[in-house]
């Protein structure tokens, strides 16, 4: 399964729910894309090695950016920037796990949703 940026986020803020659908989860992954995210996120050095940690501790494994899923996100973009206001982000996401064939588990329906070859597992907390 590839993790969505806010469900890791939900995890980080002590959400059990969240923790729970990643701790029951066999293979995890994220986009590289998340992992910048993330560490957008971080406010200072602790705070940077404490997300770090965090995705060793929990296995995650980072599925890193490659041509065939550019395409397939500019695609996306095309698509559906207008319709439900996808952004650069999302399309990643979303391409790289069409591309690695994972479920994507997110809190972000609205954007996903409309990808007919993307698998959702929608999370809520």
């Amino acid at each position: 399964m590839l993790f969505d940026t806010d469900v890791l986020i939900w995890v980080f803020r002590g959400n059990r729910r969240a923790a729970k659908i990643l701790e029951s989860t066999e293979l995890r992954h994220l986009s590289v894309v998340t992992y910048m995210e993330l560490l957008q996120g971080a406010r200072d050095k602790q705070e940077l090695k404490m997300i770090k940690g965090f995705l060793s501790d929990f296995g995650l494994g980072m599925l890193p950016l490659s041509e065939n899923i550019g395409h397939r996100a500019s695609i996306y973009m095309e698509e559906y920037r207008l319709k439900v206001g996808m952004c650069l982000a999302d399309a990643i996401i979303a391409a790289t796990a069409v591309e690695a064939q994972f479920t994507l588990c997110t809190a972000n329906r609205k954007h996903y949703k409309p990808i007919s070859d993307l698998d959702v597992k929608i999370f809520r907390p």
